[in-house]
């Protein structure tokens, strides 16, 4: 493996490993906005000082590149709260994989907008996707309640934010470094955040025992990851991102499992790894066209 794939294996990783620690945070009583805010905030610092160390070439007098990060922003905003809630409503696991249905989404709407032509493949693959979200989420089982609607809306909804801070990143990418795109983005998240939630526990997190739990979510799941992640991904083929990027959702599962003992049924776990498996070869294939098409 490159030196470039290990940095997108290691921002997955993080990335996987946050979902835990914001679990805990949730679970002990934290509102998954005021988690979301300092995870952000504290990756605005971590970004910030390489900002500060490395101004050199980072774009900021480009209106674009303010454009794009915003735009990033934004997505980073709405896929940190709606991953909490998912996970607040309902679990870990069912969480981090929903989050990787975006690929689907992009395709539906490339379909609708006639930007991309369907083909049978592809729509096997939406197919199976909700066959797999079916059997993750529990849908059929009217009893069962295990999972519910909030978190099933919220997880889909991380995914389309994460596919427009995704977006969002290659395209300031263009225009600036990836610490001042970053310090932009985080920026935005912060002030997005900062008004909806809650005041007082926003400020009784400074001084809370939970407070390294705050500082471990924030370093992992927002700075180094997304240090790692954008430099990665420079030298490291979208096929090869695509697969080693599902270490997170393994990652988030088995934290799940082991830390907070969480439990998924046989079917959810087949559900599961049909999502991921799908996800992946979605992708894979993908890149494959585009590259024969160049």
């Amino acid at each position: 493996m490159s030196i470039s794939a290990a940095f997108v294996l290691l921002a997955a990783f993080f990335w996987g490993l946050s979902g835990g620690i914001g679990g805990v945070l949730i679970s002990d009583g934290w509102d998954p906005l005021v988690v979301s805010f300092y995870r952000g905030t504290i990756g605005l610092v971590f970004v910030g000082a390489w900002l500060a160390l490395h101004p050199q070439d980072n774009g900021l007098k480009d209106p674009w590149l303010w454009f794009w990060s915003v735009l990033a922003g934004i997505g980073i905003a709405g896929n940190f709260t709606f991953y909490f809630m998912s996970i607040d409503h309902g679990s870990i696991a069912v969480a981090a994989t929903l989050m990787y249905t975006a690929p689907v989404f992009v395709y539906l709407i490339s379909f609708a907008l006639k930007l991309e032509p369907p083909t049978l493949l592809k729509w096997i693959a939406v197919a199976l996707v909700t066959a797999g979200i079916v059997l993750l989420t529990e849908v059929y089982d009217i009893d069962g309640g295990s999972v519910t609607r909030v978190a099933v809306g919220a997880g889909l909804l991380a995914a389309l934010s994460y596919t427009l801070f995704i977006f969002g990143l290659k395209r300031a990418a263009l225009h600036g470094s990836p610490q001042a795109t970053l310090s932009i983005a985080f920026a935005i998240l912060a002030v997005l955040l900062a008004w909806p939630a809650d005041n007082s526990q926003l400020l009784t997190a400074l001084t809370t025992s939970d407070w390294p739990l705050f500082v471990a979510l924030g370093v992992l799941g927002a700075g180094l990851s997304f240090v790692f992640y954008v430099v990665g991904l420079k030298n490291t083929a979208p096929a090869i991102a695509a697969v080693v990027a599902m270490v997170e959702p393994v990652t988030a599962s088995l934290f799940s499992v082991v830390v907070l003992t969480e439990r998924l049924t046989l079917l959810q776990t087949f559900g599961m790894a049909l999502i991921l498996l799908t996800v992946t070869a979605l992708s894979v294939h993908s890149s494959n066209g585009k590259q024969a098409s160049e």
